[in-house]
């Protein structure tokens, strides 16, 4: 069981998302392409400046600690993947409503539609 952050947006009749609170290893192995898929454009653009950044000191501190450093880098990026979702919901006009622990995010999203037919 995985705790769900459930967001709700503006327009009616669209479906809320359900963000998980837990490591991500798609976003830890593919940075760009998890933050592409998701609509992280920020994050996307700190993720190419920090990456050429480790390219362009790699001379200076050396291969191998650049390499570990970038894999640090991609693991706290798998870590903090569901805080850099839940943040880009927030700056589109999403508004957080509620934490809920599922199996699994449309279930989470089931829940959540749940509880609002039987406060209605």
């Amino acid at each position: 069981m995985t705790t769900y952050a459930v967001f709700e947006p503006n327009a009616k009749g669209t479906a809320p998302a359900a963000v998980a609170d837990r490591f991500s290893w798609f976003a830890a192995i593919l940075p760009p392409v998890y933050m592409l898929v998701h609509g992280l454009w920020l994050a996307l653009l700190g993720y190419i400046v920090v990456v050429a950044a480790l390219g362009a000191v790699g001379n200076w501190i050396g291969d191998d600690v650049s390499f570990w450093l970038y894999v640090l880098f991609a693991l706290w990026i798998g870590f903090e993947a569901s805080g850099l979702r839940r943040a880009a919901l927030s700056r589109r006009g999403w508004r957080y409503r509620t934490d809920i622990i599922a199996s699994a995010a449309d279930l989470a999203e089931v829940e959540w539609l749940k509880r609002q037919d039987a406060n209605a």
